[in-house]
């Protein structure tokens, strides 16, 4: 089958992240090429300050290697910029002369350094930080030269200077306002910032204006508008980022200060697409990674024929990343756009916290020197939480208030933005797949590789998994019923790990109220019982008289129609499906509806699993629910052949049966697992496998247990 031929003209973080995406959905959609304009191959852009504070090496920033690439079939061009796009014939050109067509093309250049017009800034000796060969210049100068200047004293500027300290350079940093990262922090965060940072050694020189770079043939030094001068053998410019828009403004696609993207980051041409920085999205063109990787997965979902939510938009957030600094700054923090709520400055331990509201709601929250409550006001910040779900423990000394943000923090609270990973995922990489650092916690799922801004958080929890295990995940669960205090993920967890011989003394064990319990929380050990020991009949948990009875339910519209390309026979779907599921049960009794045709829809988009033809193929739901309260199916996937669609439907009604708790509906734990990631698992197509096989080995056990007229649940 002949793939469509996908073009991608940028090899950074935003572009790549979309193409991982894509690989994730649909791997064999797309015939892939990458054009990269530097000789190497994706790498994190953001730690290059690491590099030079020589935290990191060169090749410990790469994201994916040449392998990576190779492995997936992509085609890499490096070295290669894309000069022309021609649209009506759907082609791009390199200035080399490679010609590629495309069926979609998606444009992430990013963005480059903002050069001022300053007399004297195009000599020799005067660079930007943006990339690896300009790290490696840095490092080349420090070797010869002993001043450096950085002009600009926001996040970029300072990341700079501190690394030019550490390459043995006099550092002196030239800010055009009246106190440090002035966008982003107030005057006393600026004010202790600045202290932090001329004990490491930098020197400041605030409210001046740039007038020119002195020197004949190299830079010499800077001449500011006042008369006053300062030396320095290598400049670095560091005052903003400009969307690299050229291409795409000559090709005809529409332009602002970047790119205008709609919410599904489509361009105004047909087929053209783009993300990253130099993507402007309802007015607004970010420089986060977070926003840049989530603009890639809504693009992904798009181009893969998956339903997912429109980008709307992001919260920008600062983190300093300067060795030494821990700084944090979200949302609106000056006094004209919101007033302040908590403001808290400890001189002893140099820490200070502000937190800003505005019509009760929390607006915008700075830290300074114990940044581990970033990301917990940066989702009270995102959500316009009201005011009076701050807490502040003031008194609590840093390790103690750390392990209380753990602890109270609900496992599924995103704690790593970029990377969009949550509390319960590093708790499992501990708890589960015995992780032991924050380090090992990071390679495992992404958490803390981007920015760096969640490590502390991350930190935090990984102590905090190290220390209460798998009793720590559920600490802030109900409990089942009032029988008891403990909760479904408790109970699970001690099901699983007990013999089937010792499972007759849970209750006790366990600390139940009431030893016999009641139908809720019998039900549900009879349910788990069965779930993690489906080869063992044991009669407290299995006798035929406490079967239960959540079962699957079909029902079928029973029409065939036909088009021009397909035929969808909802009849032979729906008893295949119940084929396949004959007998087993659930946490919650589900119902499924099956029809050929919309125009026929037989309330798909109500049912617990709802499946549908469509010109595509089969569409699969999930989620619907038509009593109060009334819940819309949710889009899995489609399916273009009917192996395919019940395949995504068994493997989904099985991560129901296995993940939800015991009388959980399935809209609801649509709700609690989040549709993208229950997406992702099932697309995953060995997982998927994984998932039917275990349906049908379930199913093969309760027919060998009729066979032998033996009393065994559907769950075995």
């Amino acid at each position: 089958m002949s793939r469509e031929k996908l073009v991608v003209i940028g090899n950074g973080m935003a572009g790549i992240k979309c193409v991982e995406e894509i690989i994730k959905l649909a791997p064999n959609k797309y015939q892939i090429t990458v054009f990269g304009n530097e000789p190497h191959p994706n790498y994190n852009r953001i730690l290059l300050s690491k590099v030079l504070q020589g935290d990191s090496s060169i090749e410990s920033i790469v994201i994916n290697d040449w392998s990576w690439y190779e492995e997936r079939g992509i085609r890499l061009y490096t070295g290669e910029t894309v000069a022309q796009i021609n649209t009506g014939s759907q082609y791009i050109k390199t200035l080399s002369g490679i010609r590629t067509d495309y069926d979609c093309l998606i444009i992430a250049t990013g963005s480059s350094a903002f050069i001022p017009p300053i007399a004297g800034v195009h000599k020799q000796g005067v660079i930007s930080f943006r990339n690896i060969n300009d790290c490696k210049t840095m490092m080349e100068y420090a070797k010869k030269y002993k001043k450096a200047a950085v002009i600009g004293g926001g996040l970029l500027g300072l990341e700079a200077a501190r690394g030019l300290l550490n390459l043995g350079m006099e550092t002196d940093v030239i800010h055009n306002a009246p106190y440090l990262m002035n966008r982003q922090l107030d005057r006393m965060s600026a004010d202790m910032l600045r202290k932090e940072l001329e004990e490491q050694g930098m020197r400041f020189w605030l409210s001046k204006e740039t007038e020119s770079i002195t020197g004949l043939n190299r830079a010499k030094g800077i001449r500011f508008t006042n008369g006053s001068s300062l030396e320095a053998d290598l400049i670095v410019i560091s005052v903003g980022i400009r969307p690299n828009i050229d291409l795409a403004k000559k090709s005809g696609i529409d332009t602002n200060r970047a790119i205008m993207v709609d919410d599904y980051m489509r361009t105004s041409v047909p087929n053209v697409y783009a993300v990253g920085e130099c993507a402007e999205h309802r007015g607004v063109a970010y420089g986060l990674v977070a926003p840049l990787y989530e603009q890639g997965k809504v693009l992904a979902s798009l181009l893969c024929g998956v339903e997912s939510e429109p980008y709307k938009g992001s919260v920008p957030y600062a983190q300093l990343k300067v060795s030494g600094v821990d700084v944090f700054s979200v949302g609106d923090i000056n006094s004209d756009s919101a007033e302040t709520a908590i403001q808290l400055f400890d001189g002893i331990r140099g820490t200070y916290k502000k937190v800003t509201m505005k019509e009760g709601t929390i607006r915008g929250a700075i830290l300074f020197g114990d940044s581990s409550e970033g990301t917990t006001l940066l989702n009270l910040v995102k959500k316009r939480a009201s005011i009076s779900e701050l807490t502040s423990p003031a008194n609590a000394n840093g390790s103690d208030l750390n392990e209380e943000l753990a602890a109270n923090m609900p496992d599924r609270e995103t704690v790593c933005a970029c990377n969009a990973v949550s509390k319960a995922a590093i708790m499992c990489a501990v708890i589960e797949d015995g992780m032991q650092t924050t380090e090992q916690v990071r390679d495992c799922t992404k958490a803390s590789s981007s920015c760096g801004g969640c490590r502390p958080m991350v930190a935090a929890i990984v102590q905090y998994a190290l220390k209460h295990g798998k009793e720590g995940m559920a600490a802030a669960a109900e409990p089942i019923c009032s029988c008891t205090e403990v909760s479904h993920a408790a109970l699970k967890t001690a099901i699983s790990e007990r013999s089937i011989s010792n499972l007759a003394n849970l209750k006790t064990d366990l600390g139940w109220n009431r030893v016999s319990g009641c139908s809720v929380c019998s039900s549900a050990i009879r349910y788990y019982s069965a779930l993690y020991h489906p080869s063992h009949e044991q009669e407290d948990f299995q006798s035929t008289s406490l079967i239960m009875q959540n079962s699957l339910s079909v029902g079928v519209s029973s029409s065939l129609i036909h088009d021009i390309t397909s035929e969808y026979d909802s009849r032979s779907i729906g008893a295949d499906l119940e084929q396949r599921c004959n007998g087993l049960q659930y946490p919650s009794s589900v119902k499924a509806a099956i029809t050929s045709g919309m125009h026929n829809p037989a309330g798909v988009l109500v049912h617990d699993l709802g499946i549908t033809g469509a010109p595509a193929g089969w569409e699969i739901y999930i989620g619907g629910h038509a009593e109060h309260p009334v819940k819309q199916g949710q889009l899995i996937g489609i399916a273009d052949s009917d192996m395919l669609a019940l395949a995504l439907s068994v493997s989904c009604l099985q991560l129901y049966r296995e993940r939800a708790d015991y009388g959980e509906p399935l809209w609801k734990w649509i709700e609690r697992e989040g549709i993208v990631e229950i997406r992702e698992m099932v697309f995953d197509a060995d997982y998927r496998l994984e998932l039917v096989e275990r349906t049908e080995a379930s199913v093969a056990r309760l027919k060998n247990a009729e066979r032998l007229g033996e009393g065994i649940c559907g769950n075995c």
